[in-house]
Parts: structure tokens; C-alpha cells; sequence
């Protein structure tokens, strides 16, 4: 536990130091008031607001509809988003006035230019994300190229490479963000019901990630001959994304399929967890925030619990990749999709300035080499036990969030000029079919270079297979991924 608060406090003092550090820039440059000022001054227009807000109700006999949103949220406030597979970043329509009309928003201070506009991620398309699923579609890859090299372990530079399918953790986050963000704001704009109703919600997801999937199960199984001796069951289990919940059920090509099965089980459950959720609205919304934190963390409790002692679960079931273990990851995404789409509060501020973007960035790397440490952690891809795998995934959990909120809790209009360059968004795009057929690729680059497998070329074989998986990805959404879309929407 010692290591795990260590790690901690090392990802959070780079964020915490770097918004100090902005927070003293801005006083500095005037472009914002010393803390104690800007608390008075705060405290001063919100009581304003309230006695204004309460003389409104007296003289009319009602409270306006968004006073109940406003209020609620601004008492409760905000605290602290695959595979590829996630796509489309609009929102359905502007919040209320965008939160012009609400109490909250005319308590924000915006004098010497320091005004809290709405969250760059609060609706609408981001192009930061883009080139961050791009940058993740390369780590992904770098992390198996490593292993069937012999590349993940050994010194420090190799154990980061052992450690960049943390990457996964980006891509669900992202998802959860993505996915959640309408529900989020639903509920803090105080509307009854759920945002999209599940059926519509489930088919979009069936219409966007599998038809490209199944060609790539029949790719898999038809051009490699280790797959010819797979019958109708491991066709039919790999086709419906149900293999993760067997024992031996990794194919050649496909090992990497099981990210994709889990956020297709997240699909699934999603509906059932807004809808639960529908009533936690307006003044309640608040109340949100904590449920989602405790489904995070129930992914880390869950590998613990010994379902196969218990008869609950077959023998040789991998516990750790089931759906229930990675709910910190996405919950990640969720997380950030209400703090978003809420009044703005305090860890938005701390995305205001371009140091501190930066200290949460330094922060999430931290998470990153923090896991890499051998005294901590395993190498390579050993099996963990229930802790460290909760250790490990908590922090996975945590860089994502880490990696995601500088980007989506910016003021909008706030710029990435490398994240947001051709060639990561183009990345992004592509991301999905290159999660999709990098493993092809990959096992294709060992005898195209004439590399035997297993033999450390890592330096050989990465360029290879990251051009190659590149073509494939581009080629995938021109010819497969865009045309089954437009072809499935069609009235």
C-alpha cells in the first residue's frame, strides 16, 4: 500500500504544483486576483444571487425552472471516457441557455478576463480527442510488438514499452465520455427520463463496430492455418464477442479482441445504469458523481472475490478481463462527462491555463512510470494477484482521467495544435481499423523482414507493423468501416 500512495501522491503533486504555479503566473500577469480576493468576491455575488433569486420567488409565488437546476448544482457542485471502437462526439443540444440563465453562471466572475466558459467537452465534437485515440492506437501496438519481441522487460526503457497497452484504459475512459455525456447533462439541465432511449443507443453501437469485425474474425481464421483446426463454437464465440467468457479463448489474430468484447458488454449495461440513475436529476444531480465513483471501484474489488472457489465461474476464466474488473476505466470517462456538462467548478479551474494542462499531463505520465516500477509492480506480462491488479488498474483508471480532463475540461475554443494536426486526427480516424488489424500485421512483419518470432528486433518489426496497420486502418474506414455505415443507416 505504501508504493500505491507513493504512486499517487507523485501523479497528483505534478498536477497540484503546476496549478499552483499557474495560478501564480496569472496574479503575476494580471489575468486573475490573489485566492483570498477572488474567494470574497465570489462568496459576495453569490449571496447576491441568492437574495436576488429569492425576491424573484417571493414576488411571483414560483421558482423558474432553471433556478432548481442552478441552485441544486451550484449546493451539491462538481468533483472530479476504445478499443476504438467509440466514435461520433455530438451532443443533442446546448444546455439551457448554456447555463446563461442559471445562478451559477452569473455568480462567475469574468472581469480582467478571467470568466469560466462552458468546458471545451461539454458538447460537440473535440478534436483534441482525436489525436489523443490516434497516440493511444500507437501505444497499444508498441506494447505487443514489445512482448512478442521480448522488448517488455528488462530495463527501464523496456517496461515502458510493456506498459503502453495502458493505453487501453485512454480508449474506455474516452468511450465512457463519449457515451455518458448526454445522460450527464440530461440530468443536470433537470429534463425527466434518459437522454436516448437504449434501442437506438445499441444499434448505432452494433452498426459501428461490427461489420468491419466480422471480416476481421473471417480474415483471422481463413488466412491463418493455426486457425484452421477452430471449429463452429470458437467461430461463433469469437463472432458474438463472448469468448472472454471461456477458458482458452485466445485465437491467433484475435488476442486482442477481448477490449472489444468488454466494451461491448459496457454497452450493454450502460442503459441499465442510466436508467437507474434517470431520477438523480436537477437539484439531485449531484448525487451522481459518487455513484459513479463507487462502480468504478467496484472493478477493483471485483478480480478478489474468488468466483471459481465459489462455483460462480468456470475454471480458467480469466477473472481480469471480464467487464465487471474494468469499471474504474470507464467510470474514468463518466467522471469526467459529468464534472463537463455540470456549472463549472473547481477542477475546471484547474484546466484554465496552459501550465497547468501541462501538470496534469506530467501527472498521468507519472501514473505510467509508476506502474513500470519493479519494486511495485510486475514485468512484462505476468499474471498479477488481486492486489496488485487493483493497484494497477487504479492507476490506469487514474492516468486516463489524467490524460482526458486538460483536453475536455478546457475552455472552449481552447486549441491543441498537436493533438489536433492532420496526421493524429487522421490517426484517430483511422484508430479503430487499426485496433482492429494490427495483430495480422504484426504476425506478417516477422517473416516479410525475415525475423524469426520471439527474436528481440523489436527495432525491425515496429516500424513494419506500425506502417502496415496504418495502410490497413486507413484502408478499412474508406472501403469497410464508412460504406457498411452509411449502407446499415439508411431509412
Amino acid at each position: 500500500m505504501r508504493s500505491v500512495a507513493a504512486a499517487l501522491l507523485v501523479a497528483a503533486g505534478g498536477a497540484v504544483v503546476a496549478g499552483v504555479s499557474a495560478r501564480r503566473a496569472a496574479v503575476a500577469e494580471g489575468r486573475a486576483e490573489p485566492i483570498a480576493d477572488s474567494v470574497r468576491a465570489t462568496l459576495a455575488t453569490a449571496r447576491m444571487q441568492v437574495e436576488a433569486r429569492i425576491r424573484t420567488f417571493a414576488e411571483s409565488g414560483s421558482a423558474p425552472a432553471g433556478m432548481r437546476t442552478a441552485v441544486g448544482a451550484r449546493a451539491v457542485g462538481p468533483s472530479a471516457t476504445g478499443a476504438a471502437g467509440a466514435t461520433g462526439h455530438a451532443g443533442p443540444g446546448a444546455a439551457s441557455s448554456d447555463f446563461s440563465s442559471s445562478a451559477f453562471s452569473t455568480g462567475v466572475r469574468s472581469d480582467r478576463g478571467y470568466g469560466l466558459l462552458r468546458p471545451a467537452g461539454a458538447r460537440g465534437f473535440v478534436p483534441a480527442l482525436e489525436g489523443i485515440r490516434g497516440l493511444a492506437a500507437v501505444g497499444v501496438m508498441t506494447t505487443h510488438i514489445a512482448f512478442v519481441t521480448r522488448s517488455s522487460y528488462g530495463s527501464p526503457v523496456k517496461r515502458i514499452f510493456g506498459r503502453l497497452d495502458m493505453a487501453v484504459a485512454v480508449f474506455f475512459a474516452k468511450t465512457g465520455f463519449l457515451v455518458w455525456r448526454a445522460h450527464a447533462r440530461h440530468a443536470w439541465e433537470d429534463k425527466p427520463g434518459t437522454a436516448r432511449p437504449a434501442g437506438e443507443f445499441l444499434t448505432s453501437r452494433v452498426k459501428r463496430i461490427m461489420p468491419a469485425y466480422v471480416v476481421l474474425v473471417a480474415a483471422a481464421m481463413l488466412l491463418l492455418k493455426q486457425n484452421h483446426v477452430n471449429g463452429p463454437v470458437t467461430w461463433l464465440l469469437n463472432l458474438t464477442l463472448t469468448q472472454i467468457y471461456t477458458p482458452k479463448f485466445l485465437v491467433a489474430g484475435l488476442t486482442h479482441a477481448w477490449s472489444l468484447a468488454v466494451e461491448m458488454a459496457f454497452y450493454a449495461a450502460l442503459p441499465v445504469l442510466w436508467t437507474a440513475m434517470r431520477r438523480l436529476r436537477g437539484a439531485s444531480a449531484g448525487w451522481r458523481i459518487p455513484v459513479i465513483i463507487a462502480f468504478g471501484a467496484s472493478g477493483l474489488v471485483f478480480p478478489a472475490i474468488p468466483w471459481q472457489a465459489l462455483g460462480l465461474l468456470p475454471a480458467g476464466v480469466n477473472v481480469q478481463i471480464l467487464p465487471p474488473a474494468l469499471t474504474a476505466w470507464f467510470a474514468a470517462g463518466m467522471l469526467l462527462a459529468e464534472i463537463a456538462t455540470a456549472p463549472p467548478g473547481t477542477l475546471v479551474r484547474m484546466c484554465r491555463d496552459k501550465a497547468a494542462r501541462w501538470g496534469w499531463w506530467i501527472a498521468g505520465g507519472a501514473a505510467l512510470v509508476a506502474t513500470t516500477v519493479p519494486a511495485w509492480f510486475s514485468e512484462g506480462f505476468t499474471h498479477p494477484g488481486p492486489a496488485e491488479f487493483a493497484r494497477r488498474t487504479g492507476l490506469s483508471g487514474t492516468m486516463a482521467f489524467l490524460v482526458l480532463a486538460p483536453v475536455v475540461l478546457a475552455p472552449e475554443g481552447t486549441r491543441f495544435p498537436v493533438l489536433e494536426s492532420m496526421p493524429l486526427r487522421k490517426l484517430g480516424t483511422w484508430s479503430y481499423g487499426i485496433f482492429l488489424w494490427h495483430q495480422l500485421i504484426l504476425l506478417a512483419a516477422f517473416p516479410v523482414t525475415r525475423t524469426a518470432l520471439w527474436d528481440r528486433r523489436m527495432h525491425v518489426i515496429w516500424p513494419v507493423t506500425v506502417a502496415g496497420s496504418i495502410a490497413a486502418g486507413a484502408a478499412s474506414h474508406r472501403f469497410l468501416e464508412e460504406p457498411a455505415r452509411m449502407l446499415l443507416e439508411r431509412p
